[in-house]
C-alpha cells in the first residue's frame, strides 16, 4: 500500500496543488479539524457514495491513525481505483 507523510501533504498544500483527499472519519472527528480541501465521506458510507469520489491520478485516504484509511484503500482497489494513499499516522499526526 502506497503512503504519503502528513508533512508532505502540508507542504504540497503549501504550494497551492489542488490534492484530491477523502476523510473517513466520523461526523464527530471531523468536527475537530478536516485538512483544507478534504471530502468527508464516513468509512461506513463509502458504498454507498462512491459517485461522490473521484478517479483521478492519486488519492489520498486519511482517518485519525491509519488503520480505517487502510480499510478504505483496499475497498476501493476492489473498486478498481488506482493511485490511493494511505496518509501515515492520520490525523494524529497531522500539524495544521
Amino acid at each position: 500500500m502506497d503512503t504519503i507523510l502528513p508533512s508532505e501533504i502540508k507542504e504540497r498544500l503549501d504550494r497551492g496543488e489542488n490534492l484530491a483527499i477523502v476523510d473517513v472519519r466520523e461526523d464527530e472527528e471531523v468536527a475537530a479539524g478536516i485538512i483544507p480541501g478534504a471530502k468527508h465521506i464516513p468509512l461506513a458510507q463509502l458504498p454507498d457514495r462512491l459517485s461522490e469520489i473521484p478517479q483521478v491520478e492519486e488519492l489520498i485516504l486519511v482517518c485519525r491513525s491509519g488503520n480505517r484509511s487502510g480499510r478504505a484503500i483496499s475497498f476501493l482497489e476492489a473498486q478498481g481505483y488506482k493511485g490511493l494513499k494511505n496518509m501515515t499516522g492520520g490525523m494524529l499526526e497531522w500539524e495544521d
